[in-house]
């Protein structure tokens, strides 16, 4: 089963967020007393980072779409939303972009509850998988042991 799971979790000063990759999880730690605008600038680079790690892909209507993929490299992209009011998040998916829409007042601890569920439901839909030493990894993969 692949997982992406997000948590506000307290985390070393001047850090905002950082990540751990295993086989089937990807885990992704905010800091619960930042800003909307805060984290949704630290997780554009945070996920910018893990992308590039090339180990995470998109399936797009038959073509495998990587962060190297030249004509629509592969990318996530947090913004505040410019609803008021907002829905705490927002995810629209097309080829090679994952934007997550963040209301401007939710917490982290809001973010993260959101998304959880929302990032299960992207992933359900079997247009992600991960490369994992060799294995490729997705939605229907078996159970993998979480830590």
């Amino acid at each position: 089963m692949l997982r992406a799971v997000y948590e506000a979790a307290d985390l070393e000063p001047g850090i905002i967020s950082n990540w751990r990759e295993e086989r089937g999880l990807l885990q992704i730690r905010v800091a619960p007393n930042a800003t909307p605008q805060q984290y949704t600038r630290s997780l554009n680079q945070t996920l910018a980072t893990v992308l590039g790690r090339a180990h995470w892909y998109q399936m797009w209507r038959g073509e495998v779409v990587s962060v190297a993929s030249p004509a629509c490299p592969l990318r996530v992209q947090f913004q505040i939303s410019e609803f008021n009011p907002a829905p705490l998040v927002e995810i629209r998916e097309r080829k090679g972009l994952v934007t997550v829409h963040v209301s401007p007042t939710a917490t982290a601890d809001e973010f993260t509850r959101a998304l959880n569920p929302a990032l299960e439901e992207l992933l359900a839909g079997g247009q992600w998988f991960q490369l994992w030493q060799g294995e490729i990894l997705t939605a229907t993969s078996p159970e993998v042991a979480l830590v």
